[in-house]
């Protein structure tokens, strides 16, 4: 098993849709990026890559490729799971905050859940997804931006193992 901890902040602006785990939030600010700004999914990548010891996803998705621009995250997402298993992996779980004074995360949590569970074909139950605060404190608590801590957890397919191991 391996262990990864990714993070991502992006900041809030007017004109663009608001999305967090491939769902569309509700808010009059989205989230400024090279792509939708997604900056849960993006956490959850770099969370991801990080296990299986690989570069961040500004890496494979860098924000000088114009050929990306305002890609959807859920397709980066994607990507990313699809490199664990050709790595030999499994996704056992996640683990995400995401820090912002608003919008409240609670009411998006399950549909957040659902839906990278859909994306990554693992458990909903297998997916943390809190959200908190700063009390007003620094550039989440001006609602200037949102920032994600996420931690993802990997282990070995089986047929790797039985193959490390001789099949013990």
């Amino acid at each position: 098993m391996r262990v990864g901890i990714g993070y991502d902040v992006h900041a809030l602006v007017k004109g663009r849709k608001l999305f967090l785990g491939g769902v569309e939030i509700q808010s009059d600010k989205g989230l400024l990026g090279h792509s939708d700004g997604d900056c849960l999914i993006h956490a959850i990548c770099d969370a991801i890559l990080g296990a299986i010891s690989e570069y961040d996803i500004g890496h494979f998705f860098p924000d000088t490729d114009q050929s990306i621009k305002d890609i959807n995250s859920v397709e980066i997402l994607r990507s990313v799971s699809d490199l664990v298993g050709k790595k030999g992996y499994k996704i056992v779980n996640i683990d995400a905050v995401i820090v912002a004074e608003t919008p409240k995360i609670y009411p998006y949590r399950e549909k957040i859940k659902e839906r990278l569970s859909e994306i990554l074909g693992i458990e909903k139950d297998s997916i943390g997804i809190k959200g908190k605060t700063t009390e007003g404190l620094g550039f989440t608590g001006r609602k200037e931006g949102i920032a994600v801590y996420a931690v993802a957890l990997v282990e070995k397919t089986p047929g790797d193992w039985q193959e490390l191991t001789g099949g013990i």
